[in-house]
């Protein structure tokens, strides 16, 4: 029997879900790299502003889950370099609403509205400040 086989279900989505949100933030890093242009500065900042808030989100949503819930089988899928940000973003944001059922408790959640308000944030910043 190998060890992901011994975790149970709801420890594989969570974990499939966590391994999105490192995707997710590695592929704000990619587009980060390649900005160009005008409002290039601006994004520059936001998207390392969101970058860093975001990572120490997901390291408080990883670190509660494990205590809760045990050994996770987090795998990181491959990233990509997203061609539209501002969309990239909002489908990340739809995506972890439809997933805030994985975390039933209001302390988890909480940490999860703080992931969605970054990225609210992101986007508002990438829109507005040009």
């Amino acid at each position: 029997m190998t060890q992901s086989s011994t975790i149970a279900s709801p420890n594989k989505e969570i974990a499939i879900f966590i391994g999105e949100l490192f995707s997710f933030n590695n592929s704000l890093k990619l587009f980060h790299w390649q900005i160009t242009g005008e409002g290039s500065y601006a994004k520059h900042i936001a998207l390392d502003e969101a970058i860093t808030s975001l990572s120490s989100v997901i390291d408080r949503i990883t670190e509660t889950t494990i205590a809760l819930m045990g050994e996770l089988p987090i795998l990181i899928p491959e990233t990509r370099i997203p061609n539209n940000i501002t969309k990239h973003v909002s489908d990340f944001y739809h995506y972890i609403e439809m997933h805030r059922d994985l975390f039933p408790e209001n302390f988890s959640l909480s940490i999860i509205d703080d992931y969605q308000e970054t990225l609210q944030q992101l986007s508002y910043k990438l829109v507005r400040l040009q």
